[in-house]
């Protein structure tokens, strides 16, 4: 599955919204997520509408990034064909802490607001009131409902996740760019010792590989909700990745040569951070990611921009 989920906080993508704000424009990403790819000239004809008035509304979905366009060969010259960047879009005011320190940026991620996610079974979703959907079934993955989720695990894929680029939107530099979350290795029931490769890529880039050493058992998670089974994983490691101009640290200990140039922030209205684990991987271990509600933390997936 490679469904792309497409978040959007009203906050901060207002021109997105405003985007939506016509008849034509929703009818063409109807007919686009509905028939596929088209060219402007088939999507005048499927709606009805002259040629024109169909170019200057698929160049406003291209400007908010809901559409993309690439160049194919045609028979006479080349012609421009249109894809929707997305499958589903979620409007979701995203919990926001306050601002601690002006010169840091900071995003908190709830576990479950994945935009894209391609997983494997053994496989899952809980919120802290029980399961969500179907154990097993990745599929699940897509459930509206996941947006509650404390907690997921997956054998073999990723769950990638865009964060908003406030970076750009304040139109201010970064120094550093810090990820942390609470994961480990996923078997099931519980190991002390049964290793997983865990890859974090940062907008396309791999910035790391983390051997998780567990999946943690041997007692409750400070956080984790009574109904679910000790037999279950419990907790995690809380990790932190700050990615610099000199490279890739985690927890203070550089493992990569990737560096913000790399990432290439200044390019991009997002930064898309994606978890998995690799079917090649050394230790393919599977994977628990922790949210609010389970684990030693209760912490969403935190993002933090250092400023300049």
């Amino acid at each position: 599955m490679s469904d792309q989920i497409v978040v959007v906080d009203p906050r901060d993508r207002l021109d997105l919204l405003k985007s939506l704000a016509s008849e034509v424009r929703i009818r063409i990403l109807d007919l686009l997520n509905r028939k596929g790819p088209k060219n402007v000239n088939q999507v005048a004809d499927e709606l009805g509408l002259p040629q024109s008035t169909v170019s200057a509304n698929i160049q406003v979905l291209v400007d908010v990034g809901l559409i993309e366009t690439k160049s194919q060969k045609a028979r006479k010259g080349s012609q421009k064909v249109c894809y929707s960047t997305f499958t589903e879009l979620v409007i979701a005011f995203k919990d926001r802490e306050p601002q601690q320190d002006r010169d840091i940026i900071e995003v908190a991620m709830p576990l479950g607001l994945y935009t894209r996610c391609e997983v494997t079974a053994p496989c899952g979703l809980c919120s802290k009131d029980g399961v969500i959907g179907l154990l097993d079934v990745p599929d699940t993955f897509l459930d509206p409902d996941r947006m509650r989720a404390g907690l997921l695990w997956f054998t073999r894929g990723f769950v990638e996740y865009q964060f908003p680029n406030n970076a750009t939107l304040a139109h201010v530099n970064v120094a550093a760019l810090e990820l942390t979350l609470e994961l480990s290795s996923e078997v099931p029931g519980t190991a002390k010792d049964w290793p997983s490769d865990i890859t974090i890529a940062i907008n396309g880039h791999e910035i790391d590989t983390w051997t998780a050493p567990a999946d943690y058992g041997d007692k409750r998670g400070k956080h984790t909700p009574g109904w679910w089974k000790l037999a279950g994983s419990q907790y995690g490691d809380l990790k932190h990745w700050r990615v610099t101009q000199e490279g890739t640290f985690r927890d203070d200990a550089k493992v990569s040569a990737c560096s913000l140039a790399d990432l290439e922030l200044e390019r991009h209205r997002s930064i898309r951070v994606r978890i998995g684990v690799k079917d090649e991987a050394r230790h393919p271990g599977g994977i628990n990611i922790f949210g609010s509600g389970f684990g030693n933390h209760s912490k969403d997936i935190v993002l933090r921009l250092l400023k300049l």
